[in-house]
């Protein structure tokens, strides 16, 4: 049985003393799918008092987060979203504030949310505002104020939206459980009403559907212990979770069954069976015409019966599409919406004449450098289209690139991408099994660390190596299981070792590109192509302080045959002599 996020929500907000509410607060709560693939958002803002806009910017901020993060791209993160909400959010209200010769009138404010995606709750904050989460009658604050103190005992917000154009927000994730309160105040309120009090009246409160009264007596509380400033109190209940049990999952998975092999001539929904293209103990491509349809000719992908009840790959299979109809890029491989509906699980792709770049290097054993920065230079574009929609594709190789009739160079196979949102869902399908080719795959994930953009990157430099040389820069011992110990016995084999007319400084960008420790490789795909076509300062430096035998094997084993030559000569003439 599957269960969606469920939630009660209670609000009060009050002006006091004060002549205007410079509080704002807001829930959203979205139908599906964005409630799967995007959670729960709750905020709460602060306008600053001292600016004649801080209403505005209270309800910009609010408004524009509950607004803009649902509308994010559904593959990212819950922090990458939000992050960049709050970031084009900041640089705005900076914007509009410095307008404002009146510094009076700038747009200021702080800002607290909460997103619950699955079972995680993920805080952003800054300014002094508060989220706090109950649990078996014990608050746990969440937020720290963002306060300076000063002489008298005043304080003054160091950190809020609005303020400058850089934003440094904090960011915690906490896993939830069913009946927990998330607690949000103003300064108002949390200022004059002690976390006791807090805690005794939203738990007198927590089982019954009276949670605005909670909030209400909470802000009464706070004006009649003395408060003057606007007092804003909202709680949110969690009543269930997503929760999907083994068998709901795969009864999904397996909606569709798995076709069983084509062959030429067969009509399946509309796309004519011309040939197979290629097949592999997962799955086969097979050539098809779109006779119902476009007239177009197209390439349908379906999954091997092997794997018919193995919910792990089926799960693969339904992802690679889902990725496929996202990666909207010219070097990217296109899968097509289908255009009639399908009574088997297959995937529907643009058909491209070509070959792979392995059966290119084949052809060309000692490419230019030129050329190879072409190759390489499309490569990264496409790999850069994954990264910014928060995706890995995690199995990059030169049998995951195809080269058109064109020369267009395209990346293929999104078997085994890493999802940055859907990965936040929970999931009763377990994986287990190593994603990729273990020659490709960074060191870092090979030793069971989470993969990141920087073993895409990894990937991407094992490649250009092996384009230059035809090797691999570590040889084969990648390819088996290593130990961290095994690691640190590993060396870089130079390419010059295999291609003595490269540059010193190429070959120091192609180290730097597949470095074992990830925070020392490129932090993008671009920096690496830029480097093969402009000498960095001090890589010809670094080359060359590297020991001989590691710079010219040959140089040094001629070198140590004369040497040892040398020392039998006086030898003999010191016996002889």
């Amino acid at each position: 049985m599957t269960r969606s996020l469920r939630l009660t929500v209670g609000q009060f907000s009050d002006r006091g003393t004060k002549s205007e509410n410079e509080d704002f607060f807001g829930v959203l709560v979205p139908d599906e799918p964005l409630l799967t693939s995007k959670g729960v958002a709750a905020v709460i803002a602060d306008g600053m008092s001292s600016s004649d806009s801080a209403r505005l910017a209270a309800e910009c901020a609010v408004k524009g987060f509950l607004t803009d993060y649902f509308a994010t791209p559904d593959s990212w993160k819950v922090k990458t979203s939000a992050e960049r909400v709050l970031s084009a959010l900041n640089r705005w209200l900076y914007g509009q504030g410095s307008k404002q010769r009146d510094p009076t009138r700038g747009l200021v404010t702080t800002f607290s949310a909460l997103v619950i995606k699955s079972t995680t709750a993920h805080v952003f904050h800054v300014g002094d505002s508060r989220i706090a989460q109950i649990r078996d009658g014990t608050l746990e604050p969440l937020t720290e104020d963002h306060h300076v103190w000063h002489a008298g005992g005043r304080t003054y917000l160091n950190r809020a939206l609005g303020v400058d154009l850089h934003l440094d927000i904090d960011y915690r994730r906490v896993p939830v459980e069913v009946g927990d309160l998330y607690l949000f105040t103003t300064d108002g309120v949390h200022e004059h009403v002690p976390a006791r009090e807090l805690l005794r009246i939203a738990v007198a409160h927590a089982g019954t559907d009276s949670l605005d009264t909670a909030c209400e007596r909470i802000v009464s509380l706070a004006r009649a212990k003395g408060s003057t400033d606007n007092l804003t109190c909202q709680i949110v209940r969690i009543d269930a979770l997503p929760v999907a049990d083994a068998d709901s999952a795969f009864q999904a998975l397996t909606e569709l069954p798995v076709p069983p092999p084509l062959e030429p001539g067969l009509l399946l929904d509309g796309y004519r069976i011309l040939r197979e293209l290629h097949a592999s103990p997962t799955s086969q491509l097979y050539l098809a015409l779109d006779e119902a349809g476009s007239g177009a000719q197209v390439v349908l992908k379906t999954p091997s019966v092997n794997f018919e009840d193995d919910p792990a790959y089926l799960e693969r299979f339904h992802h690679e599409e889902w990725v496929g109809r996202r990666v909207q890029h010219p070097h990217v491989l296109h899968v097509l919406e289908p255009a009639r509906r399908r009574r088997f699980l297959y995937t529907v792709m643009e058909y491209l004449e070509g070959q792979t770049l392995r059966q290119w290097m084949a052809l060309h054993p000692r490419p230019g450098l030129p050329e190879v920065r072409r190759l390489l230079e499309q490569v990264a574009r496409g790999l850069r289209a994954f990264h910014r929609l928060d995706m890995l594709h995690q199995d990059l190789k030169p049998e995951n690139i195809h080269i058109d009739r064109h020369g267009t160079v395209h990346i293929i196979d999104f078997g085994s991408v890493k999802i940055g949102g859907i990965n936040e869902i929970a999931s009763p399908v377990e994986h287990t099994d190593l994603l990729g080719t273990r020659n490709y795959t960074a060191p870092e994930v090979l030793l069971g660390e989470p993969s990141t953009p920087r073993a895409d990157l990894y990937a991407f430099g094992v490649i250009a190596y092996e384009l230059l040389t035809g090797q691999l820069p570590y040889g084969e011992r990648m390819g088996r299981e290593l130990t961290r110990a095994d690691l640190k016995r590993l060396r870089y084999t130079p390419a010059r070792r295999y291609r003595p007319e490269l540059p010193a400084w190429v070959d120091a960008a192609l180290e730097k590109a597949v470095q074992l420790d990830p925070l020392r490789r490129y932090g993008a795909e671009t920096e690496l192509v830029f480097d093969l076509e402009h000498p960095r300062a001090g890589f010809a430096e670094s080359t060359a302080r590297r020991p001989l035998l590691e710079r010219d094997p040959a140089g040094f084993w001629r070198a140590l045959t004369l040497l040892s030559l040398a020392a039998n000569v006086v030898l003999l003439y010191l016996l002889h002599g």
